[in-house]
Formats: C-alpha cells, structure tokens, sequence
C-alpha cells in the first residue's frame, strides 16, 4: 500500500523529525512502501492551503497513493470544516486516513474512528449554518439601510460597522461621456474625469478601453 507521510510544525525553529521517524517506522512494521513524505514547516494548522499539504492532496487525487497517515490529527488540521471536507475528499478518492497516536483508521469501523467522523460532520453542519446566518444577517442589515437613503455612508447601520457590500454601482452622465468623446477625449481620459472605470467608459461606447 503506497503511504503518503504528511507532518507539520508550526514555527521554523521547531522540526518534524520525530513525528516522520516515528510514522516511518509504523509504514515499516507493516510493511508499507512510504510513496511520499509531505512536510510543511513554519504552518499553522488553522491554514486550509498549505504548500505540502495541497500537493499530497493533488497526489491523492490523482490515485498516486493508497493511504495518508499522520501523528496526531492536530498536524493535518485544526478547523473541523476543513478536517471534515478533508477527510470526506480522501473517503471519495477512496484513500485512507490514518491518525497514528490517537488510534484513528478510516479503513475500519472502530468506535472511535466512528465517533471522530461524526463529530467533525456534524460540526462542520453547525459552522455552515452560522456562517449562512451570519451572511443572511448582513444582507439584511444591507436592504435595510438601503432602504433608508444610507448607502455609500462611511458608517449607516446602528452599531457603526461598515455594511458587508461589495463595489457599488458608480451613477454618471452617460450624455456627459458622449460629449467628452466628441471632444476627442480617450476612453482612459473619459473615465478619470467621470470617476469610472475604464471597462465601464468603454461599454457606454460599445467598444474596447485604449
């Protein structure tokens, strides 16, 4: 069975040694060919993109290994969500997952491996539904404000916060525009005296920014 080693420190002054010793030793009593070691140094575990940890993932994907195993669950992940989405990406390409020091195989229906899956799944659930929320209340908070003549203001809803919206649409003289190009004026000029963009100078035009 073709393993991928992944281990993980989070400062540049600590090293992996010990944990890739001793991983190499339990691929070794079982006789597992070790087709990768992945190591991330100087990484915190709450990061979901990590220069190794997305390459072993890549070579998971593409079938190259057969099992990921690690030294404590910590050093793959902190976040649930991601622990969660992980581990359902390995269970898909059909790799296993192997937490070496906390008794963890996805290969087998032990009570804790279990108990661990449906944990982090139904977690991983509630931190959805508060992030949804919380992009529902935001929205909200947004219509609102909207509604009362208050967007564009620095600070318009009642705590003070700025409203989460993304670019607002930039309101200009669209006769204003076909008089500056009549006057020669570049689509480039156009837009920095109107305060647009030069994609949206362009579209008034129907043709390409210069």
């Amino acid at each position: 069975m073709r393993t991928a080693i992944y281990a993980r420190v989070s400062t540049t002054d600590q090293n992996c040694e010990m944990q890739l010793q001793e991983l190499r030793e339990y691929c070794e009593r079982r006789g597992w060919p070790v087709a990768g070691e992945y190591v991330d140094s100087g990484v915190s575990g709450t990061k979901r993109s990590r220069p190794e940890l997305d390459r072993m993932m890549q070579d998971a994907r593409k079938h190259l290994v057969d099992c990921v195993i690690v030294w404590k669950l910590d050093r793959f992940g902190r976040s649930v969500m991601h622990l969660s989405e992980a581990l359902a990406s390995l269970r898909s390409w059909g790799v296993r997952f192997i937490c070496m020091t906390q008794s963890i195989d996805t290969d087998q229906a032990n009570p804790t491996t279990n108990l661990l899956l449906h944990m982090l799944s139904a977690i991983a659930e509630f931190e959805r539904e508060m992030i949804r929320e919380r992009v529902n209340a935001g929205l909200k908070s947004y219509r609102d404000a909207y509604s009362a003549g208050q967007v564009g203001k620095k600070r318009c809803s009642k705590s003070g916060r700025n409203l989460p919206v993304g670019r607002q649409r930039r309101i200009f003289s669209h006769e204003k525009a076909q008089e500056l190009r009549q006057q020669g004026k570049s689509i480039r000029e156009i837009a920095k005296l109107l305060g647009i963009g030069k994609g949206t100078a362009a579209r008034v035009f129907a043709c390409p920014t210069n």
